[in-house]
Parts: structure tokens; C-alpha cells; sequence
């Protein structure tokens, strides 16, 4: 039993010794974990702060004579349009109360300036000298300038400027009456106190085309069935905005919600149902 015990004992001496001088299946170096580059996320889009208002009563002025922005529905005889819409959607998302206040348009940039409204809504073009005196919210709507005529007017453009017989309406005061006046002569010009007196010399034969914006030209069309069409595009670049009191702290709230519906697709939608856009 000894001498198996001896055995035994140098047998497994020798297998150590074996393994020991490199035997076997050699093994692969342990993998060493590598740290993974740090995620590069990028910053989110900062918040909109959407101010709440308290409930205020904002007075607002508008012309109720420039469809599709604001008029009177002959029908039922209720206010309509773009600006009645889109500025109720505006103090729901700011919690304002909106009072329509019925404004003329000539001396509305003085009363503007002076802080008689809180806020114009009436398709205004922004322009660096009305900037001056009152601040604009961002734009809603790019628009251009054409020439409304009869339904029956055969003239060409061209043809129309270089008739001298043929007279031409706007509004005072307003971009389109200097865009009037850059396509043609002072003499043949005719600037009413609103598009709706100019739109009806027009039908009655008083002056031969009207320039206005494209947008309200397609809203007096409208109220007008097979009356007036579009005689030529005369520009095309305008952006309109809310008009405030110099330094209003309304602004910075209606442009929040402004940019809101941008960004929800809201402000498209109501472009397109009153046909600001096509």
C-alpha cells in the first residue's frame, strides 16, 4: 500500500511538472473592457413662454372693411374674418379677453401710437417707418399687391399703365396707395377713406382698377360673385403683423402664442380657411 501510495505521488509531481514547462491548450488574455465615448445629445429646443394674462381685456382695433381679415356679414350682420379668429385663438393661449373695437384706418397709426387700443389687427404691412412709432408682432402671412378690375377688362397690364384714361383706386394711407403711385401717375390716382368705397367706384365705372393687397383683393371677389377679377400682380413680398403701442408688453405675449400656432400647424389652418394662402 505504501509503495501505491508512492506511486501515486510521483505520478501526479510529474503531471504538475508538465503543466508547469507550457502543456496544453494555450488560453486567450482576458478582454479588457474598453469605456464607451460619452453620448453626444443635442440641447433641446428652449421653451415658449407663453405668458398668462390674468384674464385682461385687450382692447383691439380692426376696420370691418377688409375681408377676409374683418368685416360685417350682410347676412347676419356679425363681425367675420382672419383677424376675429386668429386673435381669440391668440388670448386663449395667453388668457386675455379680446374687445373689437371698430377703428377708421386714416389717423389709426397716431391713436396706435398714443396707446388709444391695445392692439391693431386690420392686415397690416410691416414697414421700417411705421416701425418707428409703433412695434409689430412677428408675421403671420406674407402677401403681395395687384390690380383689381372688372370682370369685363380685356387690357393687359402693360396696356392699363400706359392708358392715360384709365383711373385707378386705393386706400389713403396705405401701402398700397404708395405702390399706386410707383406704377402710375399721381393724376390718375383716386384714394378713398376704405377699400369698400374703392371696391365700389370700381363696380359702378368710377375708376377703371383698384391696387390692392392679393389676400382682400380674393375677399372682395368673393362678395362680389363674376364682378372683378385680378388684371396683374404688382408685388409680392409685404408681411403683415399686430400692431402695438410702442413698448407694449403685450407684444412679447402675442408673439409667444403667435409662434405656438406656428409651430402646432394652427396659424396654417386658419391661413387657409380665409385664403391668406393657397
Amino acid at each position: 500500500m505504501r509503495k501505491m501510495s508512492w506511486l501515486i505521488t510521483v505520478f501526479s509531481m510529474i503531471a504538475i511538472l508538465i503543466s508547469a514547462c507550457g502543456g496544453g491548450t494555450p488560453t486567450e488574455a482576458p478582454t479588457v473592457a474598453t469605456e464607451a465615448p460619452p453620448m453626444v445629445t443635442e440641447e433641446p429646443p428652449p421653451a415658449i413662454d407663453i405668458t398668462d394674462l390674468g384674464g385682461m381685456v385687450v382692447t383691439v382695433a380692426v376696420e370691418n372693411a377688409y375681408p377676409p381679415f374683418n368685416s360685417i356679414d350682410q347676412n347676419t350682420n356679425e363681425a367675420i374674418g382672419w383677424d376675429y379668429d386668429a386673435v381669440r385663438e391668440i388670448c386663449k393661449r395667453i388668457n386675455c379677453v379680446p374687445e373689437f373695437k371698430q377703428a377708421a384706418w386714416d389717423g389709426i397709426f397716431p391713436a396706435m401710437q398714443a396707446g388709444e387700443y391695445d392692439m391693431l389687427a386690420d392686415g397690416v404691412t410691416i414697414t421700417a417707418e411705421r416701425d418707428e412709432i409703433v412695434d409689430f408682432s412677428i408675421p403671420y402671412v406674407t402677401v403681395g399687391q395687384v390690380l383689381l378690375v372688372r370682370s369685363d377688362e380685356s387690357a393687359s397690364l402693360d396696356e392699363f399703365q400706359a392708358d392715360d384714361n384709365k383711373l385707378v383706386g386705393t386706400q389713403l394711407g396705405t401701402t398700397n396707395e404708395i405702390v399706386a403711385k410707383e406704377y402710375f401717375p399721381t393724376e390718375r390716382i383716386k384714394s378713398f377713406e376704405d377699400f369698400g368705397a374703392a371696391i365700389l367706384a370700381l363696380i359702378s365705372g368710377d375708376v377703371d382698377g383698384v391696387v390692392i393687397d392679393n389676400v382682400t383683393g380674393v375677399g372682395f371677389m368673393n362678395e362680389n360673385p363674376d364682378k372683378l377679377k385680378i388684371g396683374g400682380q404688382l408685388t409680392s413680398d409685404e408681411q403683415l403683423g399686430f400692431v402695438f403701442p410702442p413698448g407694449s408688453d403685450l407684444t412679447a405675449a402675442v408673439n409667444a402664442a403667435l409662434q405656438a400656432m406656428i409651430d402646432d400647424g394652427t396659424l396654417e389652418a386658419l391661413n387657409q380657411k380665409w385664403g391668406l394662402v393657397q
